[in-house]
């Protein structure tokens, strides 16, 4: 007969180990794990509501600051009223879209491109509530970046519709066909940003291209950036130098102060078209403010223009001298730094790979970012232009293939001297 030692239990628990259950006790569950990018414990918004309602939100935010200004400069006609405000609001916002308008006294299209900013911030944050609402964040899906991105643009068209009819109600002739389908494509481009980056397809494309190309890329928006801050610093300059004038243009509208913070609002709506117009008068092409009127650095021609502080910082002729030397190399300038920047960006890379950095893998970022920068300017130059109203002020603003041209030329031959010069100089140290 076998005798059974006391220590023999614990011994048999101790070799069972952590992981078995004693007879007759239930574990605790068992955890499965869910797929990459899927929040815990968490449940997922329709899709529907949730482009509705993040469409909603980067309408309303962007429509609300619009319709204060337009109330504000209503009160210096004495006609301003809170009920007023709600079609020429959606006119206004609208016309932030690029949308156009039809007055009795012609047709609108010159956007106030601080409104397009708002509208665009706005979208893409939209993009980025609708992605993490369905639970695509990290996903890495482009399928399902695409239905969040499609879906925000489909309701921001429909809004967009809407606001056509109550636009059309204040008697401003809106097509609300134009309307839907322009702000369609506005925001399912800007909110596919906003989810491509939440769901990191971004990273993903990213990684996927080439060094040389990322590069090239990145230093093309950067130039376009940098030129663009350029050019306001320019205006702002140029308006800060002729601020008696703007004082008299606004006191020239004889209203309260509410009606001159209006004024003064909308013209600041229109300080990025200014920048841009800016950055077109440094690159060479310029700009017009009315038909057969033309604003550059060696011809100034104008006419009667209208009565916004912005026009006291127009130029009163041509540059010439030291000045105009300088100012049309603000732009090379620019062009060199980022070729500067790009060429030590690679070698760094190089180095710490300990590869050879070839001259072709080096010059064709440089090379590249000119027409990356022409592009974004080709666009903005063409965006911040159009009619105010017929007659004379029927074209305002730079022609975009004419700024694209200028600003590939100039910042691609920049950056190219720029990437060279840094190779060179890094070899003379080494």
């Amino acid at each position: 007969m076998s005798s059974v030692t006391p220590d023999q239990p614990r011994r048999a628990t101790e070799a069972r180990g952590a992981g078995a259950r004693p007879p007759g006790r239930a574990g605790p569950p068992r955890r499965v794990p869910l797929p990459r990018g899927e929040p815990t414990g968490r449940s997922h918004a329709p899709l529907l509501v949730a482009g509705l309602v993040a469409a909603g939100g980067a309408a309303l935010t962007s429509w609300l600051p619009v319709a204060f200004v337009l109330w504000l400069f209503q009160l210096s006609e004495g006609s301003a009223s809170l009920l007023g405000a709600v079609p020429a609001g959606a006119a206004g916002w609208l016309l932030g879209h690029g949308v156009p308008l039809s007055t009795a006294t012609g047709p609108f299209g010159l956007p106030p491109l601080a409104v397009t900013t708002l509208a665009v911030w706005r979208l893409t944050r939209a993009g980025v509530h609708v992605t993490r609402a369905i639970g695509a964040r990290g996903s890495r899906s482009v399928s399902r970046t695409l239905v969040a991105a499609v879906t925000v643009g489909v309701g921001y068209a429909l809004l967009g519709v809407l606001a056509a009819v109550l636009a059309g109600s204040g008697g401003i002739g809106v097509s609300p066909a134009r309307s839907g389908v322009t702000l369609a494509l506005l925001g399912t481009a800007a909110a596919g940003i906003g989810a491509a980056r939440t769901s990191r397809v971004a990273d993903l494309l990213a990684a996927r291209a080439p060094r040389p190309l990322r590069a090239g890329l990145q230093g093309g928006v950067v130039a376009g950036l940098v030129l663009l801050g350029v050019g306001a610093g320019v205006a702002g300059l140029a308006v800060a130098t002729g601020g008696g004038d703007a004082t008299d243009l606004i006191g020239a509208y004889r209203t309260g102060v509410a009606g001159q913070a209006g004024i003064t609002l909308v013209s600041l709506a229109y300080a990025p078209n200014a920048a841009v117009w800016s950055t077109s008068y440094l690159l060479g092409p310029g700009f017009a403010v009315g038909t057969d009127t033309a604003v550059r650095t060696s011809e100034v021609a104008v006419g009667a223009l209208p009565a916004l502080p912005l026009v006291a910082g127009l130029p009163s002729g041509p540059v010439d001298g030291l000045w105009s030397a300088a100012i049309l190399a603000l732009p090379a300038l620019v062009g060199m730094v980022v070729g500067a920047l790009l060429g030590r960006r690679l070698l760094r890379a190089a180095a710490a790979e300990r590869t050879p950095l070839s001259w072709g893998a080096l010059l064709f970022p440089a090379v590249l970012a000119g027409p990356v920068t022409g592009l974004l300017m080709g666009v903005v130059a063409e965006a911040s232009g159009g009619p105010l109203g017929a007659g004379r002020l029927a074209e305002l603003g730079p022609v975009g293939w004419q700024v694209a041209l200028a600003a590939t030329v100039v910042i691609g031959a920049g950056a190219l001297l720029g990437a060279a010069a840094t190779r060179w100089l890094a070899r003379l140290a080494n």
